[in-house]
């Protein structure tokens, strides 16, 4: 397994994103950590990440349970309007994503990062 182009869409306080974080220690891997709390994503990096996801409908990213969710009443909301609120407001943002050779996954439970770590 390669060390290049991996990246984690990070937060600290998040169990998963540390879950994660072990297994990739454990495969001795060193991966850039994308603290999106501190450095918020564009839009053309969300699109970006639904291309390496494979998927179109930006609610893949969408934490539904956060309270900014319903602050915001995004339910039903549009694909634009979606992508400019998790750009707007990071604790939207689904995580921890592992992105890696141009693929991606919501690490969500972190075990799944092993869908792109093993193939």
């Amino acid at each position: 397994m390669t060390q290049e182009n991996i990246t984690v869409w990070f937060h600290g306080g998040c169990s998963k994103c540390r879950g994660l974080r072990e297994i990739l220690d454990a495969r001795g891997l060193e991966p850039e950590y994308r603290i999106y709390h501190e450095n918020p994503p564009s839009v053309d990096e969300l699109e970006s990440i639904l291309v390496a996801l494979g998927e179109f409908d930006p609610m893949v990213l969408v934490r539904v349970k956060d309270p900014c969710y319903k602050e915001l009443g995004l339910e039903g909301a549009s694909r634009e309007t979606l992508l400019e609120a998790l750009v707007e407001n990071a604790s939207l943002l689904q995580r921890p994503i592992l992105v890696m050779g141009g693929r991606a996954v919501v690490a969500r439970p972190p075990e799944r990062a092993l869908e792109i770590l093993e193939s």
